[in-house]
């Protein structure tokens, strides 16, 4: 096959991959702009404020933590220093709420998209927001015994509020699907010229004994890296064409997904998070290795369930069943 040829094979699985995509997105945002816009998530996040103090955060940051589940990282930045002034912050309080922002965010699309791929949409939410609840307990925990990050936020950005007509959220959701399906081309170019080049395989190789600690095989590795580093948009995405392909194991997909949920967009949400003080160890490095621990354990408890229960309460059986053995796997 030349490369013309196979250029345009991937335009065609992209065009393919992004219309799902699309479908998934646009209806979810538009919905959940529109409940912002009513109060709805105002009116919800009251029920959230006491669960602020097991965090040691102050109860006004349960409407951010609604706002970041339901519309993502980008919505949720302006409320905070809306709601409460950065004098009155610690670097310790913000690396908190950005532990639970980075675990969980805009989940109505992200756990549509991890969905698409076969692992069950309530399970995984469940598991996106309790990691990032015992991790955030576990910084405030250690931020409140060793004083660690209790000096006062200085922030290199304060976020202004998004336009708040409907024309801008119209004209920011274009933008955004525009870039998001030219990162995708990019992408599928870009990973089979690696594979064509052979460094993909050198890649794979150098970060294998990481995800192997994590429990994800060779097979799964390109496309939970894509994750890892650019989002579930773009990762999942890709996961969607093997999962149907039936390339890859049940199994496999669900614990790249469980990792991936974990620890995604390293890149972009970690500056983010960083720009308004969080501390980059702390969301960064600890989450990573978190995401490696919780996710092994995950797998082994995975590994260990029969078939009936796995795709009863955690998969959704592929309408591609390829070999037995591959369930397994």
């Amino acid at each position: 096959m030349s490369i013309l040829e196979l250029a345009a094979r991937k335009t065609r699985d992209t065009l393919r991959i992004y219309w799902e995509l699309v479908r998934i997105i646009v209806p979810v945002t538009v919905l959940t702009e529109a409940m912002a816009r009513a109060g709805i998530i105002e009116a919800m996040s009251p029920a959230l404020a006491p669960v602020m103090q097991l965090f040691g955060l102050p109860p006004e940051f349960a409407l951010v933590w609604m706002t970041g589940m339901l519309v993502g990282i980008w919505g949720a930045v302006p409320v905070i220093f809306t709601l409460v002034p950065p004098a009155e912050l610690t670097v310790a309080d913000i690396t908190v709420i950005s532990a639970l922002l980075l675990f969980a965010h805009a989940l109505p699309i992200e756990q549509k998209i991890i969905q698409k791929a076969g692992p069950g949409f309530v399970l995984t939410t469940a598991l996106r927001i309790a990691g990032g609840m015992i991790y955030a307990l576990i910084l405030h925990h250690i931020f409140a015994a060793t004083g660690w990050l209790s000096q006062p936020l200085n922030p290199a950005w304060i976020p202004m509020a998004a336009a708040s007509d409907w024309l801008g959220f119209f004209v920011g959701l274009v933008e955004a699907l525009i870039a998001m399906f030219l990162i995708l081309l990019f992408l599928a170019w870009g990973l089979e010229l690696l594979k064509w080049l052979g460094i993909m395989d050198r890649i794979i190789r150098m970060i294998a004994p990481l995800l192997r600690l994590a429990g994800i095989r060779a097979e799964a590795a390109q496309f939970t890296m894509v994750g890892l580093l650019l989002g579930i948009s773009y990762g999942g995405g890709l996961l969607i064409r093997e999962a149907r392909s039936g390339s890859l194991s049940p199994r496999q997909i669900f614990i790249s997904c469980v990792f991936m949920g974990f620890a995604h967009a390293v890149i972009e949400d970690t500056l983010v998070v960083m720009a308004i003080g969080a501390d980059a160890v702390s969301v960064l490095v600890g989450r990573v290795i978190f995401a490696v621990a919780a996710t092994a354990l995950i797998a082994w408890f995975v590994r260990a369930l029969p078939d009936s229960v796995f795709f009863a309460w955690a998969f959704n059986r592929p309408d591609r069943q390829t070999a037995v053995g591959a369930v397994n796997g």
